[in-house]
């Protein structure tokens, strides 16, 4: 894992989901989801997503291993370590931007 403050980009849903995820909300209703980013940032491993209407903002997950090795997706239940995570991806996204704006 990376150390702390440090984000590093990873392709561990995307070997295995591909980019497109399918997930099913609060109510049981299935919604699909974009897979924006995924990183590895103190200690844990994240994804971003967005639903494919473009309804809601990004969202913050935390990624896990289950049992038999497979990546699965929980919610952060913590406000601290939500916040952190997406000003952390906010500021490489942001700069990249920033760097392709340059570029034109």
């Amino acid at each position: 894992m990376s150390e702390t403050g440090t984000l590093k980009f990873v392709d561990y849903l995307s070997k295995q989901y591909g980019s497109a995820l399918e997930m099913t909300d609060e109510q049981g209703q299935s919604r699909f989801f974009d897979l924006l980013a995924e990183f590895e940032f103190s200690g844990h491993c994240y994804a971003i997503v967005q639903d494919q209407e473009g309804q809601y903002e990004p969202e913050a997950l935390r990624m896990v291993k289950d049992d038999a090795g497979t990546w699965q997706l929980e919610t952060i239940d913590s406000d601290e370590e939500w916040e952190n995570v997406m000003e952390a991806y906010d500021e490489v996204a942001y700069s990249e931007e920033l760097d392709l704006d340059e570029e034109q």
